[in-house]
């Protein structure tokens, strides 16, 4: 019987095979790779809201503590959103008539509350509590950014789940002293102690030093507590 197929035809097949599997791995990694984007993730995205706020403004300018207005962030799951009467504590004085808080004033005088926009809005299936976060070392800007820099509030972190097992894995990477949990620009090039900002070299803060010895002295769970999947999602 002759043969049907060329000698060529073995060449195409293992081509194709191989180009297939080829084409299936780089189709893999493009969706990876828009999950982590920012375009899907909304990332670097600044939020519309009702009044654009600005804590840059606010924060950097101004030095207001975050929990002056997010005030339960030391003790509840959530970090909780300023009621009006925390806006016009200053600005009943301050802007009073300016057409740009009228949002603001019309809170006040209706008693119903501003529908902000939320910025970081996590699945409903993941579990998440801010005061535990907080009274571990972890401080507003590793997850939040530099938001004393932003006119308009964005997410910096994907908020996949990767990244949050980042942390989860190497918790010691992240953490800080409880009493700069909300220092924006940590970390600082010189370790400081209380007032007094010292310039010897020793006094320079070294993470893999300090990060170690504060997960012991916070008694921070072990790395598999921690990644544990109970531990997010319950």
């Amino acid at each position: 019987m002759s043969q049907i197929f060329r000698r060529s035809t073995n060449y195409i097949s293992k081509f194709s095979i191989f180009g297939a599997v080829f084409f299936i791995a780089i189709i893999l990694w493009l969706l990876l790779e828009f999950n982590r984007s920012s375009y899907y993730t909304q990332a670097f995205f600044p939020r519309e809201q009702p009044v654009q706020f600005s804590h840059k403004h606010h924060v950097g300018d101004d030095g207001i503590d975050c929990r002056y207005c997010h005030t339960t962030v030391e003790k509840t799951a959530f970090a909780g959103i300023p009621p009006t009467r925390t806006c016009m504590n200053c600005h009943n004085q301050i802007w009073a008539d300016s057409p740009y808080l009228e949002p603001v004033r019309e809170s006040w005088r209706t008693g119903k509350s501003i529908r902000w926009t939320r910025v970081h809005d996590l699945p409903d299936f993941v579990y998440f509590n801010h005061s535990i976060h907080v009274n571990k070392g972890v401080g507003c800007s590793t997850c939040h950014g530099r938001v004393d820099l932003m006119p308009l509030t964005y997410q910096v972190a994907s908020l996949n789940m990767e990244w949050c097992m980042e942390c989860h894995r190497s918790p010691e990477k992240f953490i800080r002293p409880k009493a700069e949990v909300f220092t924006m620009d940590w970390p600082p090039a010189v370790w400081k102690y209380g007032e007094a900002q010292k310039q010897n070299s020793d006094d320079t803060w070294h993470q893999e030093i300090e990060g170690p010895k504060l997960a012991k002295e916070y008694a921070i769970k072990s790395t598999e507590a921690m990644t544990s999947c109970s531990t997010c999602h319950r």
